[in-house]
């Protein structure tokens, strides 16, 4: 199960959408998320999608934990942890980390998002609380697997698409590139990549919830991201939170 569902997953990692017959429907929601408008983006809808996306690097964090735990003899997902948590790996970065500072991704998203007011932030903090309740309430596994969903091609081919945005105006906006970038290539490089070290995780649609969440998280923040594939994907799989 493990090499057919990982062999079966990856593609490349750009943003182009093509609707093909997947084997998983949460592939289907990955294409639909790069296919949102990203390219008509203004400079301040960057930093409410780095807001939204400030909650999903908190729920990744905790699905990383949960994956450790519920295999702790795993190597890979250890050192997976190692380059997400409690690291060096985006340091410095002027504003956010010093030279050497060791800080979990999600505490590194926190303080890029200090750096400037984010429109409507009462609002997304809403989206992102009610998003990581959501995530919470779902099985154990599921949330431990989407681990491999993640770092094997899915947030690179998302990061690429968010990275169509045309203004990136401004401190906050300009570490959230950053952080885009630098995730790009953690997840690429052919040895000890992230991807490497996660994709060993058997996936399954189990995890679908997670990624109509996510969709679901970046449109309530950022409306102009809505178009009608991803709607009618929201139709289609909306229902999946009551059997998740």
């Amino acid at each position: 199960m493990d090499g057919v569902a990982a062999l079966a997953y990856r593609s490349d990692f750009s943003a182009d959408v093509s609707y093909e017959c997947h084997a998983f429907a949460f592939q289907d929601v990955i294409d639909g998320i790069c296919a949102m408008p990203w390219e008509r983006l203004t400079s301040s809808e960057v930093l409410c999608v780095a807001k939204a996306y400030y909650f999903f690097s908190i729920q990744f964090r905790e699905n990383l934990d949960t994956a450790c735990e519920l295999r702790p003899g795993d190597e890979k997902l250890q050192s997976l942890r190692e380059g997400e948590c409690d690291t060096d790996n985006l340091s410095p970065y002027p504003g956010v980390t010093a030279p050497g500072e060791k800080v979990d991704h999600d505490e590194f998203m926190r303080r890029l998002l200090a750096m400037q007011p984010v429109d409507g932030d009462a609002f997304i903090e809403n989206l992102g609380r009610a998003y990581l309740g959501r995530t919470r309430g779902m099985s154990p596994i599921s949330r431990a697997t989407s681990i491999a969903s993640y770092e094997d091609g899915g947030l690179s081919r998302v990061f690429a698409a968010m990275l169509r945005a045309p203004d990136w105006r401004g401190a906050g906006q300009q570490a959230f590139r950053f952080f885009l970038e630098e995730h790009i290539r953690f997840d690429t490089e052919d040895e000890g990549g992230h991807g490497s070290l996660s994709r060993h995780l058997p996936v399954s649609d189990s995890i679908l919830p997670l990624w109509v969440a996510f969709g679901e998280l970046l449109t309530g923040a950022v409306p102009r991201l809505s178009h009608s594939s991803f709607a009618a994907l929201e139709a289609q799989h909306g229902n999946v939170y009551q059997a998740a």
